[in-house]
């Protein structure tokens, strides 16, 4: 009978035992999911990248919150093409090109802003061209393609000006690298960079070896090569006039231009 009543009372205590350990796993499984739903990872796309951890509790350190940041997406690659109502017309209205008398008249900042403004319509415009080769059809006004060179061309001329000027009034050199007009072996005259060397000119081998001059010799060949320079314009503007002259015999209602 001793024997029976406490097996009877194991078993009750086991009993209570399994039943405390259950009603704690179904606890903690709660707070678990509950923490799990309040901080689950999202997307953010906020401009500040700390910004995307203001939702953790303060509780929990920055090390254990890994959020993922990205950058607002506009357009993508729509960017690269032209505008939808532009879609299908055989001709699109531009503006002429950028003068360099106006971009003097701007400063850098309008400069370099302008300078990403002109790059990216002209990706835009490759791309339509591509696109246009692909489907075998004409690019819609492609003048606009050399309007964009031209302009971007000038902005380059404006800013080498600037610095030029710059330059002559820090250092008063006109080139960025100092030089010399110099006439080679052959007769031809080139612009000579100053270069900097471990030990003076006299004592430099490599710098001798060069000729800063045009033998005697060498004066026949330049009278011939300048000759033969003038008669290769003088049968290219011949060939022009002979050009003209049978298409306007072929063609005598047609007006060609000079």
């Amino acid at each position: 009978m001793a024997t029976s009543s406490s097996a009877g009372r194991v078993l009750t205590l086991c009993k209570q035992f399994q039943n405390v350990f259950r009603i704690s796993s179904a606890t903690n499984s709660t707070h678990c999911s509950s923490a799990l739903t309040k901080y689950q990872p999202r997307l953010y796309r906020q401009k500040s990248p700390l910004a995307a951890l203001s939702w953790y509790s303060p509780s929990i350190s920055v090390g254990q919150c890994r959020a993922l940041h990205t950058t607002v997406c506009r357009k993508g690659l729509d960017e690269f093409f032209d505008l939808p109502e532009n879609w299908g017309q055989a001709t699109v209205k531009s503006g002429a090109p950028w003068t360099a008398k106006q971009l003097r008249t701007k400063g850098n900042e309008d400069l370099h802003k302008l300078w990403y403004v002109l790059l990216k319509e002209k990706n835009l415009l490759a791309t339509l061209e591509q696109e246009g080769k692909r489907q075998r059809v004409q690019m819609p006004s492609p003048e606009r393609i050399r309007k964009i060179e031209r302009s971007m061309i000038r902005m380059e001329t404006v800013v080498k000006e600037r610095e030029t000027a710059l330059r002559l009034l820090q250092t008063g050199q006109e080139k960025g690298r100092p030089g010399a007009w110099r006439r080679n072996t052959f007769g031809f005259v080139y612009w000579y960079r100053f270069k900097e060397y471990a030990i003076p000119w006299y004592m430099n081998r490599k710098y001798k070896r060069k000729f800063f001059f045009t033998p005697k010799f060498v004066q026949t060949h330049i009278r011939l090569r300048t000759e033969k320079h003038l008669r290769m314009k003088a049968r290219k503007v011949n060939l022009e006039k002979r050009t003209k002259a049978k298409l306007e015999e072929k063609f005598p209602q047609v007006k060609v231009s000079a």
